[in-house]
Parts: C-alpha cells; structure tokens; sequence
C-alpha cells in the first residue's frame, strides 16, 4: 500500500481509496512491523496537506497498534521538516506503557529533534525525569554524550510515581 500511495501515477482518487482502505482495516494492523511499512506513507502523505486530527483519534485508541500509528505517520512530515504534530502527539504518548509505542515515540522524537533540536530539548527538559527508559534512550540517542549524560541522569534521579 505504501509504495502504490507513493507512485507517481497514482491518481488522487486512488491515494484517497488508499488511506480510507488502510483505517477502515487497522484492525488488521497487529504488528509493528506492518505499521512501520506504510503507515507514514499512506497515513502520513494523505493527511500531510489535510487536517491531522485523525492522528490525535487514533493516538487515544485503545488499541496500541493504533497508538504507534499516530506517532509513526508524522515520520512523513517530519522528512518535509514539519515536526510539530509530532511534539504535540509525543506529549501525549509519553505515558504510554505499550513497550512498541515507547520506542515509536523515542525514535520520532529523535527524528524531529534533526528538524528542531530547541523543540526536543524543551520536551525532554519536560519529561526526561519520568519517561519511560526505552522512550528517552531512543529520544537522546543523536544528541552530544553530554547532553545524554544529562538527560538520563534526570531519569535516575526521579522518584518513582512522579
């Protein structure tokens, strides 16, 4: 589905029957995996021009394959150098305890940080302390070993509960 969505020849029609073909059967998606192939292309390319509140629906699904969807289809508008709905649906999947939408959020963080670094200092100033472990060291990975000596000292010093 994501490399038809991607094709040049792909007509609008077919990209719309695409993306409403994909939520229609998310509960298909069960796996990590099948997210990650096409999810930023399909979800992420149709709404990338569109409004994304269909991100901020699906990262309150129940369901946690729905919940790394949201996150990974910004991985398209962050490669456009947007990285907004990414922050704004990282505050709300920073709890999340779904060990695969901790690693999808931590990876995007770190890909929006390549697009605004001020952006993702000021989220992990906010969360570094009580975020999940695998969230942060994915989240830090590309910044300076001083700053993630930093970062992970702040998860170590946290008492637990907040």
């Amino acid at each position: 589905m994501g490399k038809q969505y991607l094709k040049k020849q792909t007509t609008p029609e077919r990209r719309q029957e695409l993306y409403e073909l994909y939520l229609r059967r998310i509960d298909r998606v069960n796996s990590w995996d099948l997210v990650d192939l096409s999810g930023h292309q399909v979800i992420g390319g149709h709404l990338y021009e569109r409004p994304r509140e269909p991100l901020y629906e699906l990262a309150a699904s129940p369901e946690w394959p729905q919940r790394r969807l949201a996150i990974f289809a910004t991985l398209h508008f962050v490669r456009k150098g947007d990285a907004d709905d990414t922050f704004a649906l990282a505050e709300i999947l920073i709890d999340d305890d779904e060990p695969l939408v901790q690693k999808a959020v931590g990876g995007l963080l770190r890909e929006a940080g390549k697009v605004d670094r001020a952006q993702l200092l000021a989220f992990l100033d906010r969360h570094a302390a009580t975020a999940p472990r695998v969230t942060l060291r994915y989240a830090i990975e590309h910044l300076e070993p001083a700053q993630r000596t930093h970062y992970l000292g702040l998860a170590r010093t946290a008492t637990p509960g907040g």
